[in-house]
């Protein structure tokens, strides 16, 4: 078979239509001394985890192990990272390529576009999130008062997400102005087929308990119900809108990184660790 490699521009336009999709996207670029080295293979991944190769060496058996490799980077794998990769034995480490990835960047989608709302915006667009902030009120659903979203969408309270799409990688945080559009919310997400990243809702300990009661009764799922993170955010004795927003980005930051959600500080133990306390003086480093 013939080798099909893409040159940069085609794999350039490739990576940027995959990323506005939501998917991931592996780029193997082949390395001296080969021939034909600076030509691209370009693997997408769906949100489902299928996987679309454009490109090829015209080797079966290398494109094979070409989209292992780069299904197990984009799945996160210790064995495969972003780098110079040779395929091939010991003795004859055969062809070589650099592997790229690509993601999509993460979404946060706002329900309510109150006081909450708009450091909650701030905090997320700093953060990297392709902000979009949803409301069916037009004096509060503005560009001008959330400069920093990437949209700002009109939406019926009725049917909360049925203009917005939803992938694996949206986080949703409920802050909305009743009961009854939380439970909109949440039984549409609830309902779908796939879980989007994050469910965050705000409220009192009796509205939680209201919107998941309704939910039991209607026949939701137990465990689906208990990753929906209510009351959200972290707990920083938080009271002011600035102050609830910084709660919720950081519930979302240990989400992604895996932290403990405690004091570095009090982790750390830095004094009674490596200072003696009756005569202030450095203890050893080695405890």
């Amino acid at each position: 078979m013939t080798a099909t490699y893409l040159d940069a521009p085609a794999a350039t336009e490739l990576i940027l239509s995959a990323v506005e999709a939501g998917e991931a996207v592996a780029v193997l670029v082949l390395m001296p001394p080969s021939a034909e080295a600076g030509g691209r293979i370009v693997i997408r991944q769906a949100p489902d985890g299928t996987l679309a190769r454009v490109g090829g060496s015209g080797d079966d058996i290398l494109d094979s192990a070409l989209q292992d490799l780069a299904r197990n980077a984009m799945d996160g794998a210790d064995n495969a990272r972003e780098g110079l990769h040779s395929l091939g034995t010991d003795d004859d480490p055969g062809v070589r390529f650099f592997l790229e990835i690509h993601r999509p960047q993460p979404e946060l989608v706002i329900v309510g576009a109150g006081h909450i709302a708009q450091p909650l915006c701030s905090v997320g667009a700093l953060l990297g999130f392709r902000v979009r902030v949803l409301d069916d009120r037009p004096e509060f659903a503005t560009r001008e008062r959330f400069p920093e979203a990437k949209e700002v969408v009109r939406i019926d309270m009725a049917d909360p997400f049925g203009q917005v799409s939803l992938t694996p990688e949206t986080h949703v945080v409920l802050v909305t102005r009743g009961h009854k559009y939380d439970y909109a919310c949440l039984r549409q997400l609830l309902s779908r087929d796939d879980d989007v990243r994050y469910i965050g809702m705000i409220g009192s300990r009796r509205r939680v308990r209201a919107a998941f009661t309704q939910l039991i009764e209607e026949g939701f799922d137990r465990e689906r119900i208990a990753k929906i993170r209510a009351p959200v955010g972290l707990d920083l004795r938080a009271e002011t809108p600035a102050e609830i927003a910084v709660a919720v980005a950081a519930e979302i930051v240990l989400l992604w990184r895996g932290g403990s959600a405690q004091p570095l500080a009090a982790q750390e133990r830095i004094l009674p660790r490596f200072f003696k306390a009756a005569e202030g003086v450095k203890a050893s480093d080695t405890d």
